[in-house]
């Protein structure tokens, strides 16, 4: 077996429900992360690529039918290259880095595309198909936008909570308080607009033709625990968790460029970062919001290396509850973990996640010379994914 290498990355500025994307459609927010990922290697023969692996959350819309492959057409690339589409929810994009990476590693592929996009401004609502025409009784429109829908009455009660109440029950375990979940959803703002202002972005982030969008709408400059602390609790009425301690609805792409080490030749650059080790977890549905810790410790684990070694986290910030409980249990330094802002400033297009907290953390380690990062997401449903990346851009031992 070969190793893997992350190449280049590149992703959309995320807009917020119903903003300056709402105009545009998933498999063109795809096509144009998978165009700029691209552009970053000019080198390249498109038609080297072994495959395309997409993840999508959604798929109830415009984002049906594969959107990986439809992305591939729209980007003009060769009509040889294949594509598929991967969902494990929230973890989709991410579950497709980590698809791709086993693909050059067993030699299936000498080049491989991965990355996500969804749009849930445009996530449709949708009828159940009745087993009888003409249905006498009024039916229902459910949104598809995030959470559970069309459940399956077998499915136990205590399961199907809103992901708020998950969240809020993980708060109560934990004793998270309120004003601790404002501090850190503060931080996240404060730490996205200073990693904008001073450029950490401009490298990573690509065009949407016709969008207009610059930067990370959701981003709020001057968010304080002060201010957060005037919201109202969103899941309970004596609650602590409301939308500014959250992560927001959010439209976007991320597209993650990723070869074996002979590749180099073909993709005319040398690599950011290995693949090291990649950990996946499930409990119970509920405790989502906590997956993430075992599933890290078992990356760590097949990298061979210990959080002492680990000198940068990208962990998406679903929720500030959740955040915080597997931080407290991984026993860090909350320094090291989204230190360029996390998904409560910057967003949360779910199929989008995985790929931009994977390249955040290259670029990351590549700036700092730190040699080992974490990243790690929740997903509903109870499960968690986590990869490991070694930086090869001249890290400090």
């Amino acid at each position: 077996m070969t190793s893997c290498y992350l190449y280049a990355s590149a992703r959309t500025a995320f807009g917020r429900f119903g903003g300056a994307l709402a105009d545009v459609r998933p498999d063109d927010l795809a096509a144009a992360a998978l165009t700029g990922v691209l552009a970053k290697t000019p080198a390249l023969d498109p038609a080297l690529i072994g495959d395309v692996v997409w993840g999508c959350a959604n798929q109830a819309g415009e984002d049906n039918r594969d959107v990986g492959r439809m992305a591939v057409l729209l980007a003009g690339l060769p009509v040889s290259v294949p594509a598929t589409t991967v969902n494990r929810l929230c973890g989709s994009s991410l579950d497709a880095a980590i698809q791709a990476s086993r693909a050059v590693e067993v030699g299936d592929a000498d080049v491989v595309v991965a990355g996500g996009v969804e749009s849930m401004t445009r996530a449709p609502w949708v009828l159940p198909k009745p087993s009888r025409a003409f249905p006498a009784g009024n039916v229902t429109a459910v949104s598809t936008t995030l959470g559970w829908r069309l459940v399956n009455e077998r499915m136990p009660a205590e399961w199907t909570v809103s992901l708020g109440e998950c969240n809020e029950q993980l708060a109560d375990r934990f004793t998270i308080s309120r004003r601790r979940q404002d501090e850190f959803a503060s931080r996240s703002h404060r730490l996205a607009a200073q990693a904008w202002a001073d450029g950490f972005y401009d490298d990573l982030v690509v065009d949407v033709a016709g969008a207009g969008l610059e930067r990370d709408e959701s981003i709020r400059d001057g968010s304080t625990p002060e201010t957060l602390a005037g919201l109202k609790p969103s899941f309970r009425a004596d609650g602590t968790i409301t939308a500014g301690n959250a992560s927001p609805l959010n439209d976007g792409a991320a597209a993650l460029l990723l070869g074996s080490a002979d590749a180099s030749t073909h993709i005319g650059s040398e690599p950011l970062a290995r693949i090291a080790g990649r950990g996946v977890h499930a409990l119970d549905p509920r405790e989502f919001g906590f997956a993430p810790v075992e599933a890290a410790e078992r990356a760590l684990a097949r990298a061979g290396i210990g959080w002492a070694d680990v000198s940068a986290v990208e962990l998406n910030e679903a929720f500030a509850a959740q955040s915080i409980a597997c931080v407290d249990a991984w026993k860090i330094d909350p320094d090291i973990v989204n230190a360029k802002g996390g998904a409560i400033a910057i967003g949360h297009p779910l199929g989008a996640s995985g790929a931009r907290i994977l390249g955040t953390l290259a670029a990351r380690l590549r700036e700092s010379g730190g040699r080992w990062g974490v990243a790690a997401i929740c997903i509903g449903v109870g499960q968690a994914l986590a990869v490991v990346l070694e930086n090869v851009t001249g890290a400090r031992p």
